[in-house]
């Protein structure tokens, strides 16, 4: 493509203009002012899904508990999972977990992105930019954020039927324009300007560093690229069942085994509960509320039933918490603020 060939004959100045807007623009996160190697590590496992002013109170209290690698290492999962609390897709704590027990095992750490895809959870995305940030390695990273500069830098009208093929397909260019010097202020400016100046809806063109770049600027439709498959969606309905019984909350507690909330806490599905979703949904209603899970939009209905009605069968898990002791177990993220929410209604 001309537009992609134009961009990389001028890959220097592109560099050299993006460079220097970072180093005047970066916010400074605490991964980016006292950066370590764990520092990053941590701050990757976070920021895959989530954004930055979710993670940034996780990650101090994270930090305040487990500096390093070996504090990491020799905590208890419970203790590593109820720190996650909150910020969902846990498998990436269990991960993180792992990982740190393999790092302290080694000689050195990992220094290339193949070393470090070797380890739990690191994908190639993670892997290039630990590699790059913490080890100098001059390997670019594409994100979101990356897929989208670089498709309006280059006007790309290719239609991608996922963010991960338009991932691949972006994949050399970025790596054609990535500092051997400074990879990791590279890959950073690149995620900061994706994120603060060149975001999905509303682009600030006029105070873009690279707009001298953007040939998707100067043609006047920044927001049609990069052009991805619309991602259909699916409705579901959940009933849950709000029962308590002499200062305890009945809650649903995942198998240690689960793929997903593995030994965390919930408030019980009717099902769970050895109910009928149409019986549980004639009592009382105490909140509804919405969310989407991957392509799942869902809305969950939030019942009181009468400790009489559940049947807790040997096997079921479900659990009677104290209402004393709800700060002492690992509830999900919703369900955290679902109970909290309905406990102030009702005191």
């Amino acid at each position: 493509m001309a537009e992609t060939a134009r961009l990389i004959s001028r890959a220097a100045d592109f560099r050299a203009t993006l460079h220097a807007w970072y180093r005047g623009a970066a916010r400074p996160l605490p991964w980016r002012t006292a950066p370590s190697l764990y520092k990053t590590v941590v701050s990757e496992f976070m920021l895959q899904q989530t954004q930055v002013k979710t993670v940034l109170p996780y990650f101090a209290r994270w930090l305040e508990t487990l500096p390093d690698f070996a504090a990491l290492a020799a905590a208890p999962e419970a203790q590593v999972l109820k720190l996650w609390e909150g910020l969902g897709y846990y498998s990436r704590a269990r991960n993180l977990h792992r990982l740190a027990q393999a790092i302290v095992a080694m000689p050195t750490p990992p220094r290339t992105p193949e070393g470090w895809r070797e380890l739990p959870g690191v994908g190639p995305y993670t892997a290039a930019a630990i590699a790059s940030i913490a080890c100098n390695s001059p390997a670019a990273v594409v994100d979101g954020n990356v897929v989208r500069i670089l498709a309006r830098l280059t006007a790309d009208d290719r239609a991608f039927k996922d963010g991960a093929t338009a991932a691949k397909a972006f994949a050399e260019l970025a790596q054609a324009l990535i500092s051997a010097e400074h990879p990791g202020d590279h890959n950073q400016a690149m995620m900061e300007l994706g994120a603060t100046v060149c975001v999905r809806q509303n682009p600030l063109c006029t105070v873009c560093p690279v707009f001298a770049f953007c040939a998707a600027r100067q043609a006047g439709d920044p927001e049609r690229y990069p052009r991805l498959a619309a991602k259909p969606t699916v409705a579901v309905s959940v009933t849950r069942v709000w029962c308590e019984h002499r200062g305890r909350l009945l809650l649903h507690r995942a198998d240690a085994g689960a793929r997903r909330l593995a030994a965390q806490h919930e408030l019980p599905t009717a099902e769970q509960a050895g109910l009928a979703p149409a019986a549980v949904a004639k009592g009382e209603l105490l909140a509804q509320r919405k969310r989407g899970i991957t392509k799942y939009r869902i809305t969950e209905s939030i019942h009181r039933a009468a400790p009489k009605a559940v049947r807790d069968n040997p096997g079921s898990g479900l659990v009677w918490v104290p209402l004393a002791e709800l700060d002492t177990i690992t509830l999900s993220g919703p369900h955290r603020r679902w109970v909290g929410e309905i406990l102030r209604a009702q005191a």
